[in-house]
């Protein structure tokens, strides 16, 4: 989805500020598809080699093994200073603590329908999950609590963990947040290679049944490429922020928030919805300054200009409408009444409500997961929780005849109305048994 008001909006906006006309799609291109397609399938049959020859042609990076030994990850830790493990020992709490009151939610169940009829739901954790910790442009240590501590919650058995080396350094906070957020083995690995090994195995490293974990443009066409192979947690693609604000809002702090997730990278669109035109041209004169000595700008000012929006609105009902349309990852409501959006909003990854919450604090602090969808998915999905590493299953049983019998008369009609007669069969079987019928053999498919 574009950041442009949507083409069949009903909602009326000015727009004070619109994207580049020249903005380009942010789905995968034919040659990222086509690159993902050929280093799956190489590794798929050469494993580890493949694997360590794409490790040093992408990353400059191949070591006889990729797997971080209780050695080397007693050094990493000894390196980290103790503040840092403070800070990610406090985090991963957080986390925990909303993974867990998550988990609590979701109930088993067994139920009687009938006597002797009796249905049940039963929640399994996937058994090996393999979590995918970006080190590209940052490294985003925040992933590892967000991925591990929640599978690790759920009663995830297996947790493999990657993570790529920056600037050809290993990044000791984040080696140190996946083995305190639990990870079973820990692999200095990123990209495509890291993705592939993980989902389709290798001579050292076993296959998961789940990937979980953003990543870039080339990590999120691994995941749609396997995606049924193995489960993911999510299609995911670049971060996404918009804010709803009306005249009681800070135009500066609006500013600050929409360049701290403009940072992201080049193609991470920030939209502002407000009801007032005078704040808009505040927060956007507040930008184009913020902008000049922003130590990302690299990032920030691109993605800005060419997919930052401003709508002007004539009403917050109108802000919520255009938002839903919108369906971005983060919302973020700074008005006076912040909370009124949780009753009018619908479409979302997460929302932010008020001037004391904002998006950092749920990408990196507050405990609420920052694994969100992107491009629109938040209408059919949110974001990732306890219960994607939990596979919701049921189970049946009776043990009344009387009951059994009832439902092999209703399973044969209903059978051979849509002509499965093997299915009807196994009804008839149990009337005969239960019931004491004289059905033989040679009267199926007479009855």
């Amino acid at each position: 989805m574009n950041v442009a008001t949507p083409g069949n909006s009903a909602v009326k906006s000015h727009l004070l500020k619109a994207p580049a006309e020249n903005s380009a799609t942010r789905g995968s291109t034919r040659e990222v598809r086509a690159t993902v397609e050929q280093v799956i399938a190489d590794i798929r049959e050469r494993g580890d080699e493949a694997v360590r020859e794409y490790s040093a042609k992408f990353d400059a990076y191949s070591p006889e093994s990729f797997l971080v030994e209780p050695e080397e990850l007693a050094t990493i830790m000894a390196r980290v200073p103790k503040q840092v493990i403070d800070d990610i020992l406090f985090v991963q709490e957080q986390v925990r603590i909303m993974a867990q009151r998550q988990l609590e939610s979701i109930t088993d169940f067994e139920i009687e329908t009938m006597p002797g009829v009796l249905l049940g739901q039963k929640n399994i954790p996937v058994r090996a999950v393999g979590a995918y910790i970006p080190g590209g442009k940052y490294p985003l240590l925040a992933s590892a609590h967000m991925t591990i501590v929640t599978a690790k919650v759920a009663g995830v058995e297996r947790v493999a963990a990657c993570t790529p080396l920056i600037k050809g350094e290993i990044p000791d906070a984040t080696v140190a947040a996946m083995h305190l957020a639990g990870a079973d083995e820990i692999y200095l690995l990123g990209g495509i290679q890291a993705v592939a090994a993980l989902a389709v195995g290798t001579q050292t490293i076993a296959p998961v049944n789940m990937l979980a974990g953003p990543g870039n443009a080339f990590v999120a066409e691994a995941k749609r490429q396997l995606f049924g192979e193995v489960g993911i947690d999510l299609f995911a693609g670049p971060t996404e922020v918009l804010i709803i604000a009306d005249e009681h809002a800070d135009p500066f702090i609006v500013a600050v928030d929409l360049l701290s997730q403009a940072e992201h990278g080049p193609d991470s669109p920030a939209v502002l919805i407000t009801t007032s035109e005078e704040l808009g041209r505040k927060v956007i004169n507040h930008i184009d300054t913020l902008l000049i000595d922003m130590p990302t700008r690299d990032f920030a000012a691109p993605a800005w200009r060419d997919w930052g929006a401003v709508h002007v609105v004539e009403a917050l009902d109108d802000a919520y409408v255009l938002a839903d349309e919108y369906a971005y990852e983060h919302v973020q409501i700074l008005t006076e009444n912040p909370r009124e959006a949780l009753e009018k909003m619908h479409d979302f990854g997460a929302l932010f409500l008020g001037e004391g919450t904002c998006v950092s604090y749920g990408d990196k602090v507050i405990g609420t997961n920052h694994v969100l969808p992107t491009r629109g998915a938040a209408r059919y999905t949110g974001g990732l929780w306890v219960g994607k590493y939990l596979r919701t299953v049921t189970y049946q049983e009776v043990t009344n005849t009387e009951s059994s019998a009832f439902f092999g008369e209703l399973c044969g009609r209903a059978a051979r109305v849509e002509r499965f007669e093997g299915h009807a069969r196994s009804g008839d079987v149990r009337v005969a048994k239960y019931r004491g019928s004289d059905l033989s053999w040679s009267d199926w498919g007479r009855a």
